[in-house]
């Protein structure tokens, strides 16, 4: 497997992304950009890349925050992912230039891209998914599902998938519920999954690290999550 670190700006913003291929593949192959938790890029997420690049896919961590920057605890997460979230247009500029990023790659296939996260990350990708942008699936991993422009995604043209936690204290049954209203007002394609005894950041397996009873690991969350994102691939990227 071949890693590196790929740099690429958004305006006059230099970003840091981790990207992940498999050398040994020939001709084009759909890629995956994903968007990490509000903590920036970490084990988590270039864990993930890597398993995309074992399956075949080329696999683009993103830089949420400029420089490869990464919070070290979680009120200096909060605050910085609020920075980016404050304004819709910024925080959709930030996620398309890692995307275009990846579409310019070679060996990606620009017909066969994809959006996923986690958290923070998710959120980003279903912002990246309302900007109109030609993503073919987006997937979100305990993901915030509020936005400010809840009429954007009439925009949306992937596939998408919610997996959620049915416990989760931050993403409560009344936010799932308005967000699945809002998709209901559109044309795209999209389901949620929820899993029970889940709570946030049920992929992470460091979440317990954090000594906050709203974020723990569940292994077959994940698991389960894990497999509906690459059935969701095989339908959108076909075989």
């Amino acid at each position: 497997m071949q890693t590196k670190t790929l740099e690429y700006k958004d305006g006059a913003t230099v970003c840091k992304g981790f990207l992940a291929r498999d050398e040994k593949q020939t001709g084009s192959r759909p890629g995956v950009v994903l968007f990490p938790e509000a903590f920036g890029i970490g084990e988590h997420v270039m864990e993930r890349a890597r398993r995309l690049a074992d399956l075949g896919y080329v696999a683009l961590a993103a830089d949420p925050y400029g420089n490869g920057a990464t919070a070290s605890d979680l009120p200096s997460a909060i605050n910085m992912m609020t920075a980016v979230r404050s304004d819709v247009n910024v925080w959709r500029a930030r996620a398309r230039a890692a995307l275009d990023a990846l579409a310019a790659e070679p060996g990606v296939d620009k017909g066969k891209l994809a959006a996923i996260g986690y958290c923070f990350g998710g959120s980003t990708a279903l912002e990246l998914g309302r900007s109109g942008a030609p993503l073919a699936a987006i997937v979100t991993f305990h993901a915030g599902l509020e936005c400010p422009k809840p009429e954007d995604s009439a925009n949306i043209k992937a596939k998408v998938l919610v997996c959620t936690g049915a416990d989760d204290p931050m993403i409560p049954p009344s936010q799932v519920a308005t967000f699945e209203e809002q998709m209901r007002k559109t044309k795209a394609d999209w389901q949620v999954l929820m899993f029970g005894g889940a709570v946030h950041s049920f992929t992470n397996p460091d979440a317990d690290k954090l000594g906050n009873p709203a974020l723990a690991y569940n292994g077959a969350a994940d698991k389960r999550s894990w497999k509906a994102m690459l059935d969701l691939f095989g339908e959108a990227f076909g075989a």
